[in-house]
């Protein structure tokens, strides 16, 4: 396996690999997000708007299906943010990888990016391989953030929009289900990062063992390529709908 760069800034270990693809990420989300409003017409929509428009009508039937229709249009920015951030996020390592080899410990601007002790425990003694380039879904710490963001805007909401039943379903239906009832709200982060994070992980190891076969691979590489963004689209489309079940869960009363 190729070794990622490490950026250690302080106490902090910053993935080069991830904060370039999280940059990109953004940079491909907001482009696309400019182009489609840029020149709306109600006569003659371009393509653009039309593929806009059509994101909406589908993000607002996900919101849809989870909570009442009075509370839908709030969380409609919401949820084409998450759904269009995670599924160009899942797609990102898929096109192509840069990998550099390195014999010799790599800085930048005065810190160490590649260690001497990466270089040590690459095998072959030709240097290490390192991986410059990859989805930053496949990156756990990436994946915990978005789940950390959206349950702490869970809770937020469940504790403005909805208090005196949101804390009362900690001890429903008996009090003594509250342990259960706080392991259930722990495990909800968990589930929802580590979900995202396996599926895209796992994608991009089996590209790189692909890879391995070299030319005779290639079939087998197309035709994976083209499953992952079934697979991309899917774990999008699942983050985002779980996001709004958990908020329609604690902020709507007859969830409850």
């Amino acid at each position: 396996m190729h070794k990622f760069p490490v950026w250690q800034l302080g106490g902090l270990n910053i993935d080069i690999s991830t904060f370039l693809a999280i940059i990109v990420t953004c940079v491909i989300v907001f482009t696309l997000a400019r182009l489609s409003v840029r020149s709306l017409s109600v006569t003659n929509p371009s393509k653009m708007q039309n593929f806009l428009e059509w994101v909406v009508e589908f993000v607002h039937g996900i919101v849809a299906s989870t909570m009442p229709l009075n509370r839908v249009k709030p969380f409609v920015s919401l949820g084409m943010t998450l759904i269009m951030f995670i599924f160009v996020a899942n797609l990102l390592g898929l096109p192509f990888g840069i990998v550099t080899t390195h014999e010799q410990p790599l800085t930048l601007f005065g810190y160490t990016i590649v260690s001497e002790e990466m270089i040590k425990s690459a095998h072959g003694g030709h240097g290490v391989e390192v991986a410059w380039w990859k989805s930053p879904t496949a990156d756990v710490s990436v994946t915990f953030g978005l789940a950390v963001i959206v349950i702490t805007l869970v809770h937020y909401l469940g504790l403005k929009l909805n208090t005196k039943h949101y804390l009362k379903h900690y001890f429903e239906p008996f009090w003594f289900f509250f342990p259960l009832n706080l392991i259930k709200e722990i495990s909800k982060p968990l589930t929802l990062a580590l979900r995202l994070y396996a599926n895209i992980f796992a994608g991009e190891v089996l590209i790189a063992t692909i890879l391995m076969a070299g030319i005779f691979g290639t079939p087998l590489l197309i035709a994976w390529q083209g499953f992952s963004i079934f697979v991309g689209a899917i774990q999008a489309f699942l983050f985002t709908v779980l996001t709004m079940v958990y908020i329609s869960q604690a902020t709507v009363h007859e969830e409850h």
